[in-house]
Formats: structure tokens, sequence, C-alpha cells
């Protein structure tokens, strides 16, 4: 597509999404950072990856064992 068009359309392009992105609000880093901590540490105790499953909720559990004799 980019190849069908001129350097003009594409510099307009490139024009138009500059617009769009200087509208956007910036947050420092350093307040974004400490949000997403906070989040993730609020959220800990309902994560099943550090908390874990209990055996009787896990839907992969093996449910028996198979014997070949």
């Amino acid at each position: 597509m980019t190849q069908e068009l001129s350097e003009k359309d594409l510099l307009r392009m490139e024009v138009e999404q500059l617009q769009k992105e200087v509208k956007n609000s910036r947050v420092p880093i350093s307040q974004t950072g400490k949000e997403i901590k906070d989040y993730v540490e609020a959220q800990a105790g309902n994560d099943p990856l550090l908390k874990g499953i209990p055996e009787d909720k896990n839907p992969f559990r093996e449910k028996g064992s198979c014997m070949i004799s």
C-alpha cells in the first residue's frame, strides 16, 4: 500500500498521526510506575499464579492414574 502512495501523501499521513498523538495526555513514568506497582500488589492475593489453585477447583488435575498390565 505504501508503494502506491506518493511522498506527499505519506508525509500528510505522518503529520495527521503526529497531530493525534500530541493531543494525548502525558504522565511521568515515575507516577505511572508507582500506580502499576500498587495495582499489582493489591491484586497479588487473587493471582492464581502466585497463590496457587486449590486441588478441588483445579480443572487440570489428574483425575486418576492409568495402569497398563
